[in-house]
């Protein structure tokens, strides 16, 4: 059995791509962070946790988790609408990492490894800033954007895997999927 030990929609639907036979389940797991640890390794961190508690013979199971940081900050998902736009207007007109780790655990091993894709804002006046937010869009985001949604209307280019960006670099999974 293929579980995918994550809540969002997003990889739900990215991970159809790969297979439609996977079960979805979710635990709640402390995600505080210790201080000072770099994007990777926080995405890292947080796709084994997430992983772990489904860990079991005979079964596959996903965990990922995706960061957006910008000056070593780490961007989680927006507590309220001033906070998004405070993340957004960190964000305008400037390129920041989106970071998203993903942990293989099969037959009590597991495998991770994380990708990384630079994406590059257009200038955000306030009005713009104001008007995704309205979206709704942004508050369960991290970094406050979702680039498959509105949120593709605030970027100017990215470099890397768009998959990544939304949440799962599903190339890189298929072919560790295939080679353990």
């Amino acid at each position: 059995m293929i579980i995918l030990a994550s809540q969002s929609p997003r990889r739900r639907e990215l991970m159809k791509y790969i297979t439609d036979d996977f079960t979805i389940k979710v635990s709640e797991v402390d995600e505080t962070l210790p201080d000072g640890i770099t994007p990777s390794d926080a995405v890292l961190y947080l796709s084994r946790i997430k992983a772990e508690p489904f860990m079991r013979d005979g079964d596959t199971v996903i965990g990922a988790d995706t960061v957006v940081a910008i000056d070593g900050e780490i961007l989680g998902k927006p507590a309220n609408k001033g906070d998004a736009a405070d993340m957004l207007r960190k964000l305008s007109g400037r390129t920041h990492s989106v970071f998203t780790g993903v942990t293989v655990i099969k037959d009590g091993n597991a495998h991770s490894f994380f990708e990384e894709t630079r994406v590059r804002f257009l200038d955000l006046s306030e009005n713009e800033i104001e008007k995704y937010i309205k979206t709704g869009e942004p508050l369960d985001k991290a970094g406050a954007y979702g680039i498959q949604g509105y949120g593709s209307l605030l970027v100017e280019k990215i470099n890397g895997d768009y998959f990544n960006v939304v949440g799962l670099p599903i190339s890189r999974l298929n072919r560790l999927l295939h080679a353990i």
